[in-house]
């Protein structure tokens, strides 16, 4: 990798940047936009190396577009290669808000809540116990909670946030839950019901000592949002005959990863759109179709 930071024609590029006209100046961002996400480094030493407002300005759009652009083909790359690892998927999202994060601290601190967990499992504990250990350390002994008083503020859904606030919204703490979950190699999968992200126990069946997962079978369901509530499929129906839509399968089974990030930023893009930041609705709504395009 060519060190950019050292590189004079990025250096000269960057001096352009002062240029009034815009053609000039059209092309001059053009060309640094060709050097990818590899030029960052330098556009963000140039920016604090100056003080004039435009300048900045100017760099921090150029940045955020390269940024947004790397990510975009990220998002497609995991959707079409790495789609099994949910975790890499939201920390990818979180990217779009925090493109500095963190992800060796981001994955030691679930790594923390994992073993918590795992120190107190065994292999005689019956499903619901299994649910009822991960429930307390994730809502009592870690705090996690979801953000009632501000639902469906932007903030709620990155991950860092969660982490570092241990307050989210049903998606936030439900894929968050998902991912300790399966890293203890419980079969919990996440539940498309609208308006609510759940997540569905399904049935361990055991033949000659090979276990494997009947994915049609759902022991119990998980309210992420209501501290791990557990209940029964009654109560979706319940939910579906209040909410007056029609019943659909994908109410009641687990949906793949894929579809979770999908409905994690469609909710993503509606709140940006609440909260009256139209052009980060727009750039959500990207991301969607990069997700999508296999």
């Amino acid at each position: 990798m060519t060190d950019l930071l050292k590189n004079k024609e990025v250096k000269a590029l960057i001096n352009l940047l002062y240029e009034s006209d815009d053609e000039i100046y059209n092309q001059v961002k053009n060309k640094i936009f060709s050097y990818g996400i590899d030029v960052v480094p330098a556009l963000e030493n140039a920016w604090e190396s100056t003080f004039d407002d435009l300048i900045q300005y100017r760099i921090e759009n150029i940045i955020h577009k390269i940024q947004f652009d790397d990510l975009c083909i990220e998002l497609k790359n995991w959707a079409q290669f790495k789609s099994k690892d949910i975790l890499s998927a939201y920390i990818l999202v979180t990217k779009y808000q925090y493109p500095d994060i963190e992800k060796d601290k981001i994955k030691t601190e679930i790594e923390k809540i994992k073993h918590d967990v795992w120190l107190e499992l065994s292999d005689n504990l019956t499903p619901l116990e299994k649910i009822k250990v991960l429930n307390h350390i994730f809502y009592e002994i870690y705090k996690f909670r979801g953000n009632i008083s501000n639902l469906y503020t932007p903030q709620n859904f990155y991950l860092n946030n969660l982490l570092e606030i241990k307050k989210g919204n049903s998606l936030s703490l439900g894929i968050l839950y998902l991912i300790i979950a399966k890293n203890l190699n419980m079969p919990v999968y996440g539940i498309n019901l609208p308006g609510h992200f759940i997540l569905a126990y399904a049935n361990e069946l055991r033949q000659e000592k090979i276990s494997f997962i009947d994915k049609n079978e759902m022991l119990f369901y998980i309210n992420p949002l209501r501290k791990g509530y557990i209940f029964q499929k009654k109560q979706i129906d319940i939910f579906v005959k209040q909410m007056n839509i029609e019943p659909k399968k994908s109410f009641y089974y687990p949906c793949d990863n894929t579809d979770i990030i999908k409905r994690f930023l469609l909710d993503l893009s509606y709140s940006y759109e609440k909260s009256g930041e139209l052009n980060k609705e727009k750039e959500i709504k990207i991301l969607i179709n990069a997700l999508q395009d296999k």
